[in-house]
């Protein structure tokens, strides 16, 4: 929107926005993956290790990702991707006696739609620790309500870390959010014209375009509905 336009907004919508970004919960959760998942096989074959899919691209039926793993074991690990029958074109671009960061190709997409099936697309990194995936989630009442009945309905076995109920005062984005807002202003995306393109901002915090695109709308959707309930209030 220019300076300058107007908007009717709906007041009814401004009620429910209200509420939403009243009362936020931050929750730390720890899921069972399926059993049928590369990423689930190669976790449970090195417990004591840690996956970080740093950034992943799907198209179709395969996906491009950037991974990390912190294992005591760092070749036995790569040995172990380079075997997997998903996994395709694994490239070592850094290795410590501790550490291992590769790019590699996988035909399996379901870690993507499990992920997305508690109704939010994933939001790197994604850490996995002997098939379990623990995540971080800050939101309304009403995501966390959808997201606890979408493991259960599914029989997902799950265990809610911890879960804490804030006001608006509080945070009100994940900390990726504020990264990626933080990145924004201090390479100046926000600026007009633009002093870098939406790539230039994906490549300064490490993630792919379209996972820098989705966070940054996120959380500008989130600044804006808490904007304009307290525009309302006053």
């Amino acid at each position: 929107m220019l300076p300058g336009d107007s908007c009717v907004c709906d007041p009814n919508m401004l009620v429910s926005v209200e509420a939403a970004v009243t009362s936020m919960i931050d929750a730390r959760f720890r899921i069972r993956l399926p059993p049928d998942l590369y990423i689930t096989d190669l976790s449970e074959a090195f417990p004591d290790a840690t996956f970080r899919l740093l950034s992943g691209v799907r198209s179709g039926v395969s996906a491009k990702e950037l991974g990390e793993v912190l294992a005591r074991t760092p070749g036995s690990v790569a040995t172990a991707f380079r075997e997997h029958d998903a996994v395709d074109a694994y490239e070592v671009l850094e290795r410590t006696d501790d550490r291992l960061l590769a790019t590699y190709e996988t035909t399996d997409v379901d870690l993507y739609a499990f992920v997305e099936s508690g109704g939010f697309p994933p939001e790197f990194p994604i850490e996995v620790r002997n098939g379990f995936y623990e995540f971080d989630l800050t939101g309304t009442r009403e995501e966390f309500d959808h997201l606890r009945e979408a493991l259960e309905s599914s029989g997902t076995e799950y265990e809610l870390l911890s879960k804490v109920n804030k006001k608006r005062a509080d945070r009100l984005l994940t900390r990726r959010q504020e990264e990626l807002l933080a990145a924004g202003l201090r390479e100046g995306y926000f600026e007009v014209p633009r002093e870098c393109t939406l790539a230039d901002l994906a490549d300064a915090v490490g993630v792919d375009k379209s996972t820098a695109s989705g966070i940054v709308r996120r959380a500008q959707a989130r600044l804006i509905a808490w904007y304009l309930t307290d525009v309302k209030a006053e």
